[in-house]
């Protein structure tokens, strides 16, 4: 079988780890390649690292408002991989991947992870993907709660299958203490805690709510420690805040680091702030590192977190609880070792890349009947044909 993941990456996230774990896991089974659109080259922060691993990849020549051009495009790479099927990932991908599919002759797959409405022009393209789901051949959502708004944009249940986000634990399997140093240097003075939450910083991820949250907890134990990882347009509003607060020096904006997962692992504590959320890679990560979580009960997150057992969960939005709970996570320390052993178990149990695997290759064996038994056109395995324009 021949699989191909179309995206509009454009940094090598946890969307684009959920595409890369899955080629990794069917690699017996199918050979898959990754299309993104350009993004003005911010492609190459993920095909080079699918490049790396000796994945196909390809970097789109057209883009939006080329229409035809760019669905010609897409189908022109279907036909010449000699794709089985489409995994459409985000609105872009939708919208323009579904017709290509349909002149190839191929399923088009939506792969659901949820809607962010950071913005009106978001919110109408998110209205656009969501009425264009009802069209795809299939849609997949990334947890239950990202499939009770799926159904709710009037995709039938026939057409709509939960297959949640997995971890691969193995990159949390070496924790390295220099990043514990690393850590305390963002500080002028050692701190007892460190506590850390991580995202794009955007009006969703509630990160003016964490900010709110961390002055009252800095009010109780002047000792703890805050960083918050990621880049994004309310970068300067938050530093303001910061500033405004009074937190500069006890509260840190460290920015977008690729080595993520090492800083995580030497956490005390993760928070995770959402209005919305699909199923969040970075707790499942955060859980996997064996780093206790306190999160807002959105999306798929109740899913993996269940209070006061694998986790901390607090309403959204609400300043005083998420402070008090991030206290009370803190003022244990043998109860805090239990919750983060209790969420590594969780993760290891229920949210693997083995898990995920078969619930896609059933999902192939429903929309292509006898696919296993007939021989593919090509070795299943790695290839490797990068563009030029996502060259190093």
């Amino acid at each position: 079988m021949n699989i191909v993941h179309l995206t509009a990456s454009t940094f090598y996230g946890g969307p684009e780890r959920q595409m890369l774990g899955l080629a990794r896991s069917v690699e017996e089974d199918a050979r898959t390649v990754f299309i993104s659109f350009k993004e003005n080259g911010r492609c190459r922060a993920f095909l080079n690292v699918c490049r790396d691993e000796g994945f196909e990849t390809v970097a789109m020549e057209n883009d939006t408002p080329r229409f035809r051009r760019t669905m010609h495009e897409i189908a022109t790479h279907l036909e010449r991989v000699e794709a089985d099927v489409l995994l459409c990932h985000g609105y872009k991908a939708n919208i323009l991947g579904r017709p290509a599919a349909r002149k190839r002759g191929i399923p088009a797959v939506a792969v659901s992870r949820g809607w962010t409405g950071e913005s009106l022009r978001v919110r109408l393209y998110e209205w656009l993907d969501r009425r264009h789901l009802r069209l795809m051949d299939h849609v997949v959502a990334v947890s239950s709660a990202q499939a009770v708004k799926v159904r709710k944009a009037g995709v039938p249940a026939q057409r709509l299958t939960t297959i949640p986000n997995a971890i691969d634990p193995d990159r949390f399997a070496d924790s390295d203490s220099r990043y514990r140093t690393k850590l305390q240097r963002y500080f002028h003075s050692p701190r007892k805690r460190i506590v850390g939450a991580a995202g794009r910083l955007s009006p969703e991820k509630g990160f003016d709510v964490f900010l709110e949250a961390t002055a009252r907890v800095l009010d109780v134990d002047p000792t703890v420690g805050f960083v918050l990882f990621g880049d994004g347009p309310c970068r300067d509003t938050l530093q303001q805040r910061l500033a405004d607060l009074g937190l500069i020096g006890s509260v840190v904006l460290a920015g977008f680091r690729s080595d993520l997962d090492r800083f995580i692992a030497q956490l005390d504590l993760f928070v995770l702030p959402s209005f919305t959320e699909g199923l969040p890679n970075v707790v499942l990560e955060a859980c996997a590192a064996g780093v206790p979580v306190v999160a807002t009960a959105v999306g798929g997150t109740p899913e993996v977190i269940e209070d006061g057992v694998s986790g901390f969960l607090v309403p959204p939005g609400d300043i005083e609880q998420l402070a008090a709970r991030i206290d009370e996570a803190l003022e244990n320390e043998e109860r805090l070792r239990e919750i983060a052993f209790q969420g590594r178990q969780r993760v290891l149990e229920g949210f693997s890349f083995c898990a995920q695997r078969e619930g896609y290759l059933a999902l192939f064996d429903s929309l292509l009947p006898g696919w296993r038994k007939r021989r593919p056109v090509h070795a299943p395995g790695k290839v490797l044909a990068v563009e030029p324009t996502c060259e190093r």
